[in-house]
């Protein structure tokens, strides 16, 4: 018996697969200065420096970072957030 409903999980979850998983991307943009966004970074995600520095040098020389995965709900929130510091963000699928 034990089997059999071990196999029933086994089966559900692959039924039901991972959830889908969700993005924030910093785009670049020609107006904010590369050390407003490291403290954007910093204050808003509370990302070290290094870290914050890190990203905003994604953003600067690719022309974009994913600063964030998970649900849709709270990606779209931090999209709202960096909006209101000025910052291009947009959600997409994670790839």
């Amino acid at each position: 018996m034990t089997t059999t409903l071990e196999q029933l999980d086994s089966d559900q979850q692959l039924q039901v697969g991972s959830p889908i998983l969700w993005q924030t991307v910093v785009w670049d943009d020609p107006v904010n200065l590369m050390t407003y966004v490291t403290r954007v970074f910093r204050s808003y995600f509370g990302y070290s420096r290094a870290e914050a520095e890190r990203l905003m040098l994604l953003v600067h020389h690719e022309g974009r970072a994913v600063v964030a995965s998970g649900n849709r709900e709270e990606m779209e929130r931090h999209v709202q957030a960096l909006h209101g510091y000025g910052l291009l963000a947009t959600v997409s699928k994670e790839q």
